[in-house]
């Protein structure tokens, strides 16, 4: 893939998709000694950068495969950005979801006229499941970041930020599949700018990749950041981050309450805790970074607000007045 990809897509989601703005906190940039800026996808359409992937891929179907439907697994934000997707071609979405996704994103997904299978992330394989109701209903699927147009349209997030901060060092991305990543990546490269990825210690499937060159599959983790919980990248990301990103950044599960709870304090912006991922990697690893301004990207903000307070109150309570960062680890 090349960057002319994320170029391609930027004109197909024209109109579609929110311009989503770039948010600053000067205590945040006092305290880090440097300008941060948070591209703020909790404030996109479905509440998270996904739309973007998902319209994209659709849109880029042949007319008779998108009319005989749409399909895909996810942990919730994917499965409701492509129920949109369908909404908009008014074709049929069916979206297969662990039976554990938080309960406001199932309901936004139904919201929508998608059709629900739940499954149990520990016991089924859900990419047999998905490839089971594709044969039998013709349905076209639409991976999460395995899709060359996937990964395009999460690029476009990379580049919108690029043409309002042309002086960024560097943007952190959270990491789940892998696509938001190497979209950036892609947006980011022959720029100057260095990408690094974050995700959860205890999901740290991209981490353990990159480090041995090749896909690690690990046991199905357990993490607050419910969206980031693969078992190991998509393939045509990880052959993207491996060329393009300069690091991955891992931060323990209290980090990502930290960061929502930063988030909140200083930008007003409830994020999910997968959205968070990236803003715990600048807090706890910030002295390892290039120097200069640094762009985060908040992917989501569809939380399960009784999960989300809790959270958020165990946070602020554990961080109030305390300025010290729980040291994480950076693959360069």
């Amino acid at each position: 893939m090349a960057s002319t990809e994320v170029q391609r897509a930027v004109q197909r989601l024209r109109g579609v998709v929110v311009r989503t703005p770039l948010l600053t906190s000067p205590a945040v940039d006092a305290r880090l000694g440097r300008r941060v800026w948070v591209k703020a996808e909790n404030l996109q359409r479905t509440g998270s950068f996904k739309l973007r992937g998902a319209y994209n891929a659709v849109v880029c179907l042949e007319e008779s495969r998108r009319a005989a439907g749409v399909l895909a697994a996810s942990s919730g934000n994917h499965g409701h950005a492509l129920a949109l997707a369908a909404s908009l071609h008014q074709v049929q979405a069916t979206v297969v979801i662990p039976a554990d996704a938080p309960v406001a994103k199932r309901g936004a997904i139904e919201a929508l006229g998608a059709r629900i299978v739940c499954y149990d992330r520990r016991r089924q394989r859900r990419d047999e499941i998905v490839h089971r109701i594709a044969q039998r209903d013709g349905s076209a699927i639409v991976p999460s970041a395995d899709d060359p147009m996937v990964v395009a349209g999460a690029g476009t997030v990379g580049w919108e930020m690029l043409q309002e901060v042309h002086e960024l060092a560097a943007i952190l991305v959270p990491v789940g599949g892998g696509g938001l990543a190497a979209g950036v990546a892609l947006a980011a490269s022959g720029q100057g700018v260095k990408v690094f990825g974050v995700e959860p210690e205890a999901a740290d499937d991209t981490f353990q990749s990159l480090r041995a060159g090749h896909l690690v599959p690990i046991p199905s983790p357990v993490t607050v950041a419910d969206g980031l919980g693969h078992t190991q990248p998509a393939g045509l990301p990880f052959e993207i981050n491996r060329r393009l990103l300069c690091g991955v950044i891992t931060v323990p599960e209290q980090a990502i309450g930290e960061a929502m709870a930063y988030l909140w304090r200083h930008y007003r912006s409830a994020a999910e805790p997968s959205g968070a991922v990236a803003f715990a990697g600048l807090l706890h690893a910030a002295d390892r970074l290039p120097e200069g301004p640094v762009g985060v990207v908040l992917s989501g903000g569809n939380v399960d607000w009784p999960a989300y307070r809790r959270l958020l109150d165990i946070a602020l309570e554990r961080t109030e007045g305390n300025s010290d960062a729980t040291p994480a680890s950076v693959l360069r």
